[in-house]
């Protein structure tokens, strides 16, 4: 079972999570992080870092979110791998609380 990247992300693109992954299976795209399912190893370490509670465990993902189980997949084919954190997006704390931002992510 992976973890999965949702919704919460998008427009804010935290990076805490990638220090601390020793799998290296988050992939950054322009606007949100996803989680390469082929490499996830199930350790959770990941879940706690995220300033705005966007990483479940994949049977965690709430019914409304479950998009995200397939596009964590197909844009970890897409977006390039990243292994060390970076800053947020510049306009990050006005989109954390901000919910249903699925139209919002850019691929």
């Amino acid at each position: 079972m992976a973890h999965v990247v949702t919704d919460s992300c998008i427009r804010c693109r935290y990076t805490d999570c990638v220090d601390v992954c020793p799998v290296d299976c988050f992939h950054a795209g322009p606007n949100f992080l996803v989680i390469d399912p082929e490499e996830c190893i199930d350790c959770a370490v990941c879940i706690p870092e995220c300033p705005v509670d966007a990483i479940r465990a994949e049977d965690d993902v709430p019914a409304d979110q479950s998009a995200f189980i397939g596009i964590n997949a197909e844009l970890a084919r897409v977006f390039p791998a990243i292994t060390a954190r970076e800053a947020p997006l510049p306009d990050a704390e006005r989109w954390a609380q901000v919910k249903g931002k699925l139209e919002h992510l850019q691929r």
